[in-house]
């Protein structure tokens, strides 16, 4: 069995509230659950305004199956989402 996995740190511009920064990182974690059947959550920055972690995995019996979905998945990210990637790590392992 291979977990792959990835991080994102990112900043979100243009925020103005705890408010609005969940319902960027909220829409973006369903859009990453739907469109590709990944467990996503938000896994650390709770507190900042402007800037937010996210984590997903991806359980599969190839390596490289699982890493092409999250790099298809932090394309969209790329494109999709108002905002700005600070740092993206994508990793699997095997057991």
């Amino acid at each position: 069995m291979i977990v792959s996995m990835i991080q994102l740190i990112f900043e979100i511009p243009d925020v103005e509230s705890i408010k609005d920064k969940r319902r960027i990182i909220r829409s973006l974690r369903d859009k990453l659950q739907r469109r590709f059947h990944m467990s996503a959550a938000e896994v650390d920055l709770q507190d900042s305004l402007t800037f937010a972690h996210i984590g997903g995995a991806l359980v599969s019996n190839s390596r490289s199956f699982g890493e092409m979905v999250l790099n298809k998945a932090f394309k969209m990210i790329e494109d999709e989402a108002p905002i700005r990637i600070q740092d993206m790590r994508i990793y699997s392992e095997e057991f």
